[in-house]
């Protein structure tokens, strides 16, 4: 019964823990910004105010295409990128990444 109840309380912390961890995610908006990111984006240049992934969601931000910042669920925010299903000349496919919807890049 001991064994059963540590290992009931110790998958109960670390549940909480896992969930502590990406909800506290820090991302940063700025003053007049309608999108949030990770700390080392180009866009932060001039104003920098840090809050929690789930704080800048509630006020209306979304994640910036650029640095992509991962949302809850630990994944680039927006549309997924995946592999271009076009091929090529040489009939091998293409490399390109894309989050076009028809799952082909610019070329294709």
């Amino acid at each position: 019964m001991k064994q059963f109840l540590l290992l009931s309380i110790g998958t109960l912390f670390l549940l909480l823990s896992t969930t502590i961890k990406v909800s506290a995610q820090t991302v940063y908006v700025t003053e007049t910004g309608t999108k949030f990111h990770v700390s080392t984006c180009q866009h932060l240049k001039k104003s920098k105010i840090a809050m929690s992934t789930l704080d800048a969601k509630k006020r209306g931000y979304t994640a910036c295409s650029v640095c992509r910042p991962s949302v809850s669920t630990g994944t680039p925010s927006g549309s997924a990128t995946t592999q271009c299903t076009g091929t090529t000349k040489s009939g091998s496919r293409c490399k390109r990444m894309t989050t076009n919807s028809s799952g082909r890049c610019h070329q294709h």
